[in-house]
């Protein structure tokens, strides 16, 4: 299933551009994605009323007219909120709707991004491991947060999990872990209790000892975010797949 999974380059967040009004996490950008054949990278998010959407950030400001953070809404009204820029009016979609969408027509390789509290966590993970139970189609999930891997195999999950990371160096990304976080999840040191399948890795942060040492024993790297073909040749010296946006790397 890995290698499947993994087999074409992942657009980052469908296949967008928001000069042309093809916002990220969109409708269209993930039409565009699969006019290429392209797998999809995505992103879920937790509304105030539980469900599962496909949005990146935690907030609304800056991907709609609107501010106040994405628990703070609920899903009808979120999926009602235009993307800011976006040619075609799209909305977010929940995340049955994308998976109607996709309808396993391109892997997918699912975000579920870090929530505040153990609640959230537990929450969002339960809730997309059952909407992706009947899903037809090669799919995977993946977090910066080790906590969500684990509530993700305990929902029942027994598909491709992957761990995100990269240097933890990044004042503005990780200000609020510990120094003894930080360096656990550089060194991939929850492995025993996340048993990840696979890691995606920064592409600046790709030669990271412990991303090297577990791709030596098997397991996938993806990398990301790769902006240009110079970047993606380098990359794919030390990755199996690279995950994309701004440029068509077949072309």
């Amino acid at each position: 299933m890995h290698d499947a999974l993994f087999a074409r380059p992942i657009a980052h967040r469908g296949r967008h551009d928001r000069a042309m009004g093809v916002i990220e996490n969109s409708a269209s950008a993930f039409a565009g994605a699969m006019e290429r054949g392209f797998a999809i990278e995505c992103d879920l998010q937790l509304t105030a009323d539980g469900v599962p959407i496909v949005f990146h950030d935690d907030d609304l400001e800056r991907l709609t007219a609107r501010t106040g953070p994405v628990r703070g809404i609920e899903a009808a009204a979120l999926g009602a909120m235009p993307l800011e820029g976006s040619a075609s009016g799209d909305c977010p979609q929940a995340f049955p709707a994308f998976l109607d969408q996709v309808a396993g027509r391109v892997p997918l390789i699912v975000e579920l991004k870090a929530q505040a509290d153990s609640q959230g966590t537990t929450a969002l993970a339960e809730r997309a491991v059952r909407m992706a139970e009947d899903y037809q189609g090669l799919l995977g999930f993946k977090s910066f947060d080790p906590a969500l891997l684990l509530a993700v195999r305990r929902a029942g999950f027994a598909g491709p999990c992957g761990i995100v990371t990269y240097a933890y160096r990044t004042p503005e990304w990780d200000t609020a872990l510990t120094d003894a976080q930080r360096f656990v999840r550089r060194h991939l040191l929850h492995w025993p209790l996340t048993r990840f399948t696979f890691i995606s890795c920064a592409h600046q942060d790709i030669t990271l000892p412990m991303v090297r040492l577990c791709r030596r024993m098997g397991l996938v790297v993806m990398t990301w975010t790769v902006r240009d073909t110079d970047t993606a040749h380098s990359a794919l010296a030390h990755a199996d797949q690279i995950v994309f946006e701004g440029f068509d790397p077949e072309t």
